[in-house]
């Protein structure tokens, strides 16, 4: 699923958390990611559809016209396209595109466990050929 442009647009961390029912779901009512987002959010309905609307302004999700006073909402961009260019963002902007800076930010912070080691040395070793 790719936006039609190529182009990803900026999203709230609000919006984003709409993209993530979205992304759930396949696509849904404005009435069912409401229902979904009420409980996990201290918003009300009208926030949560005028982050709806917002989203499709900015071309990341659909709206589909159906019964009565009902849209149909679907993401127009793809949560591992949508991650990969944040994680891109994020890198280019904190660590002046350093992946190694990155990575070696966290493991001098966070505890890996020896799973977690073994699985990136192999991941770094598969890079190499």
């Amino acid at each position: 699923m790719t936006n039609q442009d190529n182009y990803l647009p900026q999203i709230s961390q609000g919006e984003l958390e709409v993209m993530k029912v979205l992304w759930q779901l396949g696509e849904a009512s404005s009435g069912i990611i409401v229902q979904t987002l009420l409980p996990k959010s201290s918003w009300k309905s009208k926030t949560i559809q005028t982050m709806l609307n917002r989203l499709v302004q900015k071309g990341a999700v659909s709206a589909e016209k159906g019964e009565g006073r009902n849209y149909c909402y679907r993401p127009l961009i793809g949560e591992d396209e949508y991650k990969l260019a944040a994680s891109t963002h994020f890198v280019d902007k904190v660590y002046d595109g350093s992946l190694y800076h990155l990575v070696a930010g966290f493991v001098k912070t966070k505890k890996l466990s020896a799973e977690e080691i073994k699985s990136l040395r192999t991941i770094l070793e598969e890079e190499e050929l």
